[in-house]
């Protein structure tokens, strides 16, 4: 929906986002078509926009990408999972011999990407922590790269970086910007607004929100670097089916709702945390002192649920599991469960054994807190069968 949305708030951006203008007797939100050839008639395909084959186009992914783009701020593609958008991002503009520089502290699967597949394609691959990222691109250290990737906050240590200050790096040395935006939702950040080429999201996690399916897109506002994202995903393959896609548009409707929730039990979190002598390492970037506070109140839009800390080991992590009622085991992030990921187990991020993501749900503040409360009593407090900390009763 196109004119006064731009004026709305996200409440209303939400729920409104890919409609199109009230028919009498028509649904309010448009059932998804589960076809994957459609009738060509006389007409050859494609011939004045018509449908012809689901891996291509189709109307139910188009409502979907209309609304991601009105957030976003650009045309969007939408993909299988986050991790096909995030490949077709650095693949359909990079070519063999290009440079491309990557978070060495983002998602794992990303680096996973750049160590497994990027090099055996002959891509040459820069690991660069977020923080450093700006001065890089500042110092003039981009000569030959094709693509910079940033992700801000960074998952899961949760460092944000500079979009603004990098875009107009890469941009004076001709060098494309991509911001894998899942941590922030398009509520919550818009790079393209900040000069980015490219955002990117795993709508798996925050955007849709119910931990009940995979999804991804690309948006940028650049008509070229979209045909190459558009003939990139037609090529291989990576569209989402047509159910994912109209159950991703209508999640979406509550993004603003439930970030509003996560974010209030994500400070209260992060306080509670920080203040337990048995933890170390909080990191929220909305949190009084925080090294990202000042930059992530300049840049972002509004706070996430996602906090990250550090408890003595892995056996204190799995005490805290096992005390909890409301803070389930599980990765991912951002949806309506509160959970925890101890994320060394799964081998692919630089972090010590008790580094926990806590990803804060929907549920009652008051009750979130008191249930992580009580699990840290267990965990932590020697009583309990924890380790022997000062400072603790």
């Amino acid at each position: 929906m196109s004119g006064p949305s731009g004026e709305w708030g996200d409440g209303t951006r939400s729920v409104r986002a890919g409609e199109d203008p009230a028919v009498p007797g028509a649904p309010l939100r448009p059932s998804p078509v589960f076809a994957a050839p459609f009738h060509l008639a006389d007409s050859p395909p494609r011939a004045g926009g018509a449908d012809a084959y689901a891996r291509t186009e189709h109307p139910t992914l188009r409502v979907l990408e209309t609304a991601l783009g009105e957030l976003d701020g650009g045309r969007c593609l939408s993909f299988a999972t986050g991790m096909a958008a995030i490949s077709a991002a650095v693949l359909a503009v990079t070519a063999a011999g290009d440079r491309v520089v990557l978070p060495s502290d983002g998602y794992y699967a990303t680096r996973l990407l750049g160590r497994e597949e990027l090099d055996r394609f002959g891509l040459r691959v820069e690991y660069v922590p977020t923080t450093a990222i700006e001065a890089l691109a500042a110092g003039g250290g981009l000569d030959g790269a094709r693509l910079v990737l940033l992700e801000t906050p960074s998952n899961p240590t949760l460092d944000v970086c500079d979009i603004a200050a990098v875009a107009r790096a890469t941009r004076a040395a001709g060098v494309l910007l991509a911001v894998d935006n899942t941590t922030a939702t398009p509520l919550g950040q818009r790079p393209l607004a900040l000069g980015a080429d490219m955002t990117v999201g795993s709508d798996t996690k925050a955007l849709t929100g119910h931990s009940d399916l995979l999804l991804g897109h690309v948006s940028t506002g650049d008509d070229a670097v979209y045909d190459r994202l558009k003939g990139w995903r037609d090529r291989t393959g990576g569209t989402p089916g047509p159910f994912e896609a109209w159950l991703g548009h209508r999640s979406m409707a509550t993004l603003d709702l439930r970030l509003a929730r996560q974010a209030e039990n994500a400070r209260a979190v992060a306080e509670l945390l920080a203040a337990h002598p048995g933890v170390t390492g909080v990191r929220w970037p909305w949190l009084a002192g925080d090294p990202s506070a000042e930059l992530a109140a300049r840049q972002m839009l509004r706070p996430n649920g996602v906090v990250s800390a550090v408890l003595p080991d892995e056996a204190a992590v799995a005490r805290l599991v096992a005390a909890g009622r409301l803070w389930a085991a599980a990765t991912s992030f951002g949806g309506l469960h509160s959970t925890v990921d101890r994320r060394a187990q799964w081998g692919g991020d630089d972090v010590p054994a008790g580094f926990v993501r806590f990803s804060c749900g929907i549920e009652d503040t008051a009750d979130v807190v008191a249930d992580l409360a009580a699990g840290l009593d267990s965990a932590l407090d020697p009583a309990h069968g924890g380790p022997a900390l000062g400072g603790l009763r």
